[in-house]
């Protein structure tokens, strides 16, 4: 079969939640990944571990991905602590009192993307082409054509772009993208720790580094360090205990003595603004569209929501006969995925310069900007409530 409704280009968590999304239908989808089948069905741990909002809980659940994620790896997250250098003050959000709630939930990445395949790989009018890349697009009036890398064409009446934030895809069909290499690393890796984290996220802006600790289970943590790239890429060739050294150093032993608890990674940060999120016959989701820094967790919540709105704008089309990739529907997405994403995304870089400056105003700033948050009760209960949508 070289003739689909849809081709999806990417199958990362959004790729392939949106493919998921559209098995309500009788939709044709071809999706495609270069990497290989295995690595789909069981991708390996990667360190990172997203921080779900409700909302992002609810649409799992509907795709029916969520069930299929072990308990023991959903770790809910009471609260958070955002402090600067060493100041002991810290600006605190925490889930209403008495509620049962939690601010969200952490789960491995790699989880995930697991119990999404699972779904896709299931459903008859999805088909995976694992292993190849798209090294030719076009789009036309009727349809949308894209050449892999093994020379195979197929054509669809939407094309999609879902392969990250440095997207071939979006290049491929000459959408331009504001792409902002920050020249730091982030490295992260699994700790096991002496003292109680009470499943309360800490994020610490330090001088000339980022530290932040996401509670997992008891007496283990995610610890997460942004760092300039040579510093990350030293500290990932470090014995365990050289290492672990350092870090309970950089830590200043908030939770006591420390041993690994898992393998170490690191990426590079880049945060990426797509000029259009749409062109006649195309679409961007995910980071494709919006790459986030990861420094709000918010960025898969932004890309999980607004795939949704895209897939229930498309099955809305398919139910009615009328046209998948009809330019009304198309533009209605990118409007509000702008509306939803572009507040967070803004105010985000503007607090990552600001917490990265390390003159003495930008110092001042920064403890000045934690106390007015606390104090201002309607700052707090905002982003606590945007966290539980």
């Amino acid at each position: 079969m070289t003739s689909f409704d849809i081709v999806v280009v990417g199958a990362g968590p959004i790729g392939l939640a949106f493919a998921a999304s559209l098995t309500a239908s009788d939709l044709k989808v071809a999706l495609i990944e270069r990497r290989s089948m295995a690595d789909l069905a069981q991708p390996a741990f990667d360190g990172r571990e997203i921080a779900l909002t409700h909302a992002s809980v609810k649409i799992l659940q509907e795709l029916g991905a969520w069930d299929a994620i072990p308990c023991s790896e959903k770790s809910p997250l009471r609260g958070a602590r955002v402090l600067n250098g060493s100041n002991p003050f810290a600006l605190s959000f925490d889930a209403p009192h008495g509620s049962a709630k939690p601010l969200g939930i952490l789960v491995p990445n790699h989880c995930i993307r697991s119990a999404l395949f699972s779904i896709v790989r299931e459903r008859e009018h999805v088909r995976v082409f694992s292993g190849c890349k798209v090294v030719g697009a076009q789009v036309r009036p009727g349809n949308a054509k894209v050449t892999l890398s093994d020379g195979r064409q197929l054509t669809a009446g939407l094309l999609v772009a879902a392969d990250s934030r440095l997207s071939a895809l979006r290049d491929l069909l000459g959408i331009a993208a504001d792409i902002n290499r920050l020249g730091c690393s982030m490295l992260i890796c699994r700790v096991r720790h002496e003292l109680p984290h009470h499943r309360i996220a800490t994020e610490w802006f330090d001088h000339r580094q980022t530290i932040a600790m996401l509670p997992l289970a008891q007496g283990v943590s995610s610890l997460l360090v942004t760092l300039p790239a040579n510093e990350v890429s030293r500290l990932v060739v470090m014995n365990d205990a050289a290492f672990l050294a350092e870090m309970t150093q950089r830590c200043h032993g908030r939770l006591g003595k420390m041993s690994l608890a898992s393998s170490r990674h690191a990426y590079s940060l880049v945060t990426t603004w797509a000029d259009r999120f749409w062109m006649p016959r195309a679409a961007l989701i995910g980071d494709a569209a919006v790459g986030m820094h990861p420094v709000t967790a918010h960025g898969f919540n932004i890309g999980l929501g607004g795939q949704h709105r895209l897939a229930e704008g498309i099955l809305a089309a398919w139910g009615k006969g009328t046209d998948i990739a009809d330019p009304t529907l198309l533009r209605q997405y990118e409007t509000r995925l702008r509306l939803s994403a572009a507040p967070l995304y803004h105010a985000t870089n503007m607090l990552v310069k600001l917490y990265t400056d390390e003159r003495p105003l930008a110092r001042a700033a920064r403890h000045v900007g934690l106390r007015l948050g606390q104090h201002l009760p309607f700052i707090r209960r905002g982003i606590s409530a945007a966290l539980r949508r």
